[in-house]
């Protein structure tokens, strides 16, 4: 028996307490900081890149490349946090993520003083992006792993929808305050955000447990291609291939659909981005009052975002766009967390961390293609990803309803 804080008590790895006793504030804290300074950023990249003489596809490989170290990274970190404890994982996940952070928005500041060569640009965001990734894969790995290893598996949805929700609130947060900030320049919002990894890294310093079970080796032996976690990692990759041509496209879309001048758009992504938000905290909220099993919440889940993605392609105004992208975030808010409980109720106690990285590089797989697709897609029209997304999440639905995804 091991015990981890005053509120969690471990047997051979199985927990025994529920999800209201758990403390999961501290994680809370950090997804929704570091979300806040991710979405910004992406919330501003279109307006940026056009200001920076930027092409479209310049502008998804930079969110690509992070995708890239994120599907690499994610179940390296997941395992070492299975070896060495998730304290150690988190911290120096938030911590790298923190300084890779302040090197891009140095590099953007910077840059958008002193409009250097486009192409000297591209490659400092490459590489300040790419280590973002890198650094961020730890968390959701790590953090969730955290969660399966203090809560029984029928609690699991609900956990992980608080961890969503936390991000929503970060969704909702930084892309507004880049939307209120732009006004007054693209570089404020950037001097802002970067102090927001700063107070995550504090408050996991100061209320992580610091006795935890450390499992050892054992979860090298979960395969990345593991029969258990196909279906999750599956559905998964599908939903982060969706939301990562949303995000890529949404300032593009603002652009050239709605007809506005880079500032202005940069507000109408940001505002876009904020009822994605809203939608997401409204639907994980919800999931904790369900109790439905994580196969029918991806089912009705993929299917609502589909109409909401599906309908972008035939809107002109604002407040359509905005509409559209809260039913969209609204069925992302009932997937995320039950493809995360899907795999952690699928593997065992020691191979928590391992089996959260899996499902992390199937995100990663989907923000390394979903990026390039929509770029390339959106060269043939603004509508044009946004169709090809409500086509996948329908198939995702109609796949959960059959026989190939349901157990």
């Amino acid at each position: 028996m091991t015990q981890d804080n005053a509120n969690s008590v471990t047997v051979g790895g199985e927990p025994l307490v529920s999800a209201a006793r758990f403390n999961i504030k501290p994680l809370m804290a950090a997804y929704m900081t570091c979300t806040m300074a991710m979405m910004a950023f992406v919330s501003l990249i279109g307006p940026i890149a056009r200001s920076l003489h930027l092409a479209p596809w310049q502008a998804g490989a930079v969110v690509t490349v992070g995708g890239v170290l994120w599907m690499l990274l994610s179940r390296p970190w997941g395992a070492l946090s299975d070896r060495r404890g998730r304290r150690t994982v988190l911290l120096a996940g938030v911590g790298g993520f923190m300084l890779a952070y302040w090197a891009m928005c140095i590099l953007l500041i910077v840059s958008l003083r002193v409009l250097p060569a486009a192409g000297l640009v591209f490659a400092g965001l490459l590489v300040s992006r790419g280590a973002v990734g890198a650094f961020f894969a730890a968390i959701p790995a790590a953090g969730q792993a955290l969660v399966a290893d203090h809560v029984a598996p029928g609690e699991r949805a609900g956990a992980m929808a608080s961890l969503g929700a936390a991000n929503g609130v970060g969704l909702v947060v930084g892309p507004a305050l880049a939307a209120a900030l732009a006004q007054y320049g693209l570089g404020l919002p950037l001097y802002v955000t970067a102090a927001l990894p700063l107070l995550a890294i504090g408050i996991l310093w100061r209320l992580l447990p610091r006795n935890e079970r450390i499992s050892g080796t054992a979860s090298a032996a979960l395969g990345l291609g593991d029969a258990r976690l196909r279906r999750p990692m599956i559905v998964a990759f599908a939903a982060m291939f969706s939301v990562a041509i949303g995000q890529i496209t949404v300032g593009f879309f603002a652009i050239d659909r709605l007809q506005l001048e880079p500032e202005p758009a940069a507000r109408a992504a940001g505002l876009a981005l904020t009822l994605v938000g809203v939608g997401l905290i409204v639907a994980q909220l919800i999931v904790r009052k369900l109790h439905w099993s994580p196969q029918r919440l991806i089912r009705i889940g993929a299917l609502v975002s589909a109409a909401g993605f599906g309908a972008v392609s035939l809107v002109s105004t604002q407040w359509a766009l905005m509409v559209c992208f809260f039913f969209a975030a609204a069925g992302m808010g009932w997937v995320f967390p039950a493809f995360s409980a899907m795999a952690a109720n699928a593997v065992q106690p020691h191979e928590q961390g391992a089996a959260a990285g899996s499902v992390g590089a199937a995100q990663g797989l989907g923000i390394v293609l979903g990026p390039l697709a929509g770029s390339l897609l959106y060269e043939l029209g603004p509508g044009i990803p946004y169709l090809l997304v409500g086509g996948l999440l329908v198939l995702v639905a109609l796949l959960t309803s059959g026989g190939s995804l349901r157990r």
